[in-house]
């Protein structure tokens, strides 16, 4: 199954989300990302939608999502180029033996450090999917006590054929 990064301009009503997401569960798929924000516009919000699908019944929803009265455009980003943004906050065991290697990682990613206590280091990274897959597995050996990971969010990149 391919995944697919839709996002789904919406107005900003109550029940929109229940509606866009029950077109997915309606079909048996689960949504593995789901990050809903305000535009530049207060009434418009923008939903980023992440799942994994087949490309016939991914068809179907767009198809299902642009017919929904508060829809506004539906965009899918899995091949057109897009910058894409997560960020992870992630603590991880960290005996005094361990914290250089620890905060070295951290440095090669460019993360914050959120907190640290006598037997744990809570760090903060931004960036592309992939950064943040390639952060998370670079710091399982040292015990993971707890993660959070955003939503993903995507916007179309500019070309010059753009308006």
């Amino acid at each position: 199954m391919k995944q697919y990064v839709i996002s789904v301009k919406v107005e900003n009503k109550f029940g929109v989300l229940a509606r866009v997401a029950g077109l997915f569960s309606a079909r048996g798929y689960n949504i593995d990302s789901l990050t809903v924000s305000t535009t530049e516009q207060d009434n418009i919000s923008i939903m980023t939608i992440v799942v994994k699908g087949d490309d016939r019944v991914i068809e179907q929803v767009k198809k299902q999502l642009n017919k929904l009265i508060d829809v506004i455009k539906v965009t899918d980003h899995s091949d057109i180029p897009t910058v894409q943004m997560e960020i992870v906050i992630i603590k991880i065991s960290a005996p005094q033996s361990k914290r250089a290697e620890i905060f070295q990682l951290g440095e090669i990613f460019r993360a914050d450090i959120a907190d640290i206590s006598a037997k744990s280091i809570t760090l903060g990274v931004k960036g592309e999917p992939e950064k943040i897959d390639n952060f998370i597995e670079l710091l399982r050996p040292y015990g993971i006590k707890e993660l959070m990971r955003t939503g993903r969010v995507s916007m179309v990149k500019e070309t010059k054929d753009s308006k």
